[in-house]
Formats: structure tokens, C-alpha cells, sequence
């Protein structure tokens, strides 16, 4: 799962960058081309089936990954990014709340205490306006909704992913691009617009961290119960501070640590509780 979040957060500022004149869902688009392609070529070549064995729960991972990709990235584009970051960032808090009832997995107290450490830094490093308050800042009740219901379609993606442990990864990674790519080619005919070569690299090397973020993604939560794995993945946050300030100059604010060093031990604590008979299940699905 960390090096899901490294892989995400490379994504994240490549998208940052193309984004200054490339419209998201032509990102989107582009990117979930070229993961299935990588994901179609790793299958042959490890002679796996790409259609996997369970195609319900496999279209309906593809559905709840599309709903979850699109609403970030509306949130982001009507929401200040502060904002759209703690709405996203609350998808393992409904994670622990559905695994319970969906998995049969048992979330401790120590877990619960992970989460809530991790949510809490969060705040810290976003600093939402609705929270810490600021000037003449009004959210669009739309972009909030679309928010959250992206962090539900995530949380559910998870939930789904850790349903299918009996799929191979790369089976549970091609069916993400596989209906992705079809289901926004629509939205992107409208507002196309020609990437320069540099944005094609550019285009490229974001499918290619995404392709490894997924896979790595997948790979944890079929080893670790889903409320702990998604909440590792708050290490984003961190990798994102480092490639923030590398590329874009930006600088964080004492809150901006201390809430970073909340996400640290949050996910330590997390990651590092192992709740009883974890072992047995992970032995079982392998």
C-alpha cells in the first residue's frame, strides 16, 4: 500500500501539471488507456485470463472505480483542493463502517484509533475553510455532495477489491480500465483538446505510475483487511508534501507537519495491529 501512494502521488502531480491546459476527463481518458493496454500485455504474458472467474463483482469493482475517478475529479474542479482532498480522504471511514457487515472483519480499537488519528491530521493538512474557517469561502453544496459520494464509490471500489481475492490483481486491474475507457470516451469528444508531445510523455507516464499504483493497491488489499489498507494509503499525503514542494514550490505550515505527523502514526498503528485469525484468512485466500 505505501508504494500504492507513492505511485498515486506521482500520478497526482503529472495530472497537475497536464491539467493546466488539458481538460480532466481527457486525462482520465488517456490514462485508462494506456493501463489497459499494460494490463492486457502483463496478462498475456503471464498467461492468465484477462475475464477472471467472478465478472459480476469484477463489473461491478469497474462500475464503482469510474463513479469514484469521475467524481474527484469534478469535486477538485468546483471544490478548492484543499477541500476536495479531506472529502476524499474520508473513504476509510466508510470502509471501517461497511467491513464489518460486508467482510466480516472486525475492526478493533486500536484500528478505529489509527483512522481517527489519520482523519484528524487530514484536517490538519488541508485546513478546510468549512473547518478552520476563512474569508468569503462559500463551497458549492453540488461539489461537496459529488465529493462525497467519490469517497463512497472508493470506499466501495476497496470493499470489492478485497471481495476478490480469488481473482489474480491483474485480472481486478484490467477490469478498471476495461469499462473506464469506453464509459468516458463520450465525455471527452465534446471538450477534446490535441496534447503538445511533451503532454503525450506526459499522458504516458501518468498511465504508467497508475498502472503500478493499482496493482500494488490491489496486491495489499488482498493481504491486509480493507479498513487497514485504506488507511496506509493516508502515506499519499506525505509523498505529495515532498513532490509538492520538489516541483511546485509549495511550502507547508507547522499544521501542515503536525497534521502530516498525525497521518504518520495514524498508519503506523494501523498497519502494524494485527487483528486475530488475519493470518489465517490471508493464508486461506492464497
Amino acid at each position: 500500500m505505501i508504494v500504492s501512494a507513492l505511485a498515486f502521488a506521482i500520478m497526482s502531480a503529472g495530472v497537475k501539471i497536464a491539467g493546466a491546459r488539458l481538460p480532466s476527463v481527457e486525462i482520465a481518458l488517456v490514462r485508462g488507456a494506456v493501463t489497459l493496454v499494460l494490463s492486457w500485455v502483463a496478462l498475456r504474458r503471464a498467461g492468465i485470463s484477462p475475464w477472471g472467474h467472478d465478472n459480476r463483482w469484477l463489473l461491478v469493482r469497474g462500475v464503482l472505480g469510474f463513479g469514484g475517478l469521475h467524481s474527484y475529479f469534478y469535486a477538485v474542479t468546483v471544490l478548492p483542493l484543499a477541500e476536495a482532498t479531506v472529502i476524499h480522504f474520508t473513504n476509510p471511514l466508510f470502509v471501517a463502517i461497511a467491513a464489518p457487515f460486508v467482510l466480516g472483519e472486525r475492526l478493533g480499537r486500536a484500528e478505529m484509533a489509527g483512522v481517527a488519528l489519520g482523519l484528524c491530521g487530514v484536517l490538519l493538512v488541508a485546513q478546510p475553510a468549512f473547518v478552520f474557517g476563512g474569508p468569503g469561502v462559500a463551497l458549492s453544496p453540488l461539489g461537496v455532495g459529488v465529493g462525497l459520494a467519490g469517497a463512497v464509490f472508493g470506499a466501495s471500489a476497496y470493499i470489492v477489491v478485497r471481495k476478490l481475492r480469488t481473482e489474480h490483481p491483474l485480472v481486478v486491474v484490467f477490469h478498471f480500465p476495461l469499462l473506464v475507457v469506453p464509459l468516458t470516451l463520450p465525455l471527452v469528444v465534446p471538450v477534446w483538446v490535441s496534447p503538445t508531445p511533451f503532454e503525450w510523455l506526459l499522458l504516458l507516464g501518468v498511465g504508467i505510475v497508475t498502472q503500478v499504483g493499482q496493482l500494488k493497491m490491489t496486491e495489499g488489499i488482498h493481504l491486509e483487511p480493507a479498513a487497514r489498507a485504506t488507511a496506509v494509503s493516508y502515506v499519499q499525503i506525505i509523498f505529495s508534501f515532498a513532490l509538492g514542494f520538489a516541483l511546485f514550490g509549495d511550502i507547508p505550515t507547522p499544521l501542515t507537519w503536525v497534521g502530516a505527523a498525525l497521518i504518520a502514526l495514524g498508519t503506523l498503528i494501523v498497519a502494524t495491529r494485527r487483528q486475530p485469525g488475519a493470518d489465517a484468512k490471508v493464508v486461506t485466500a492464497t
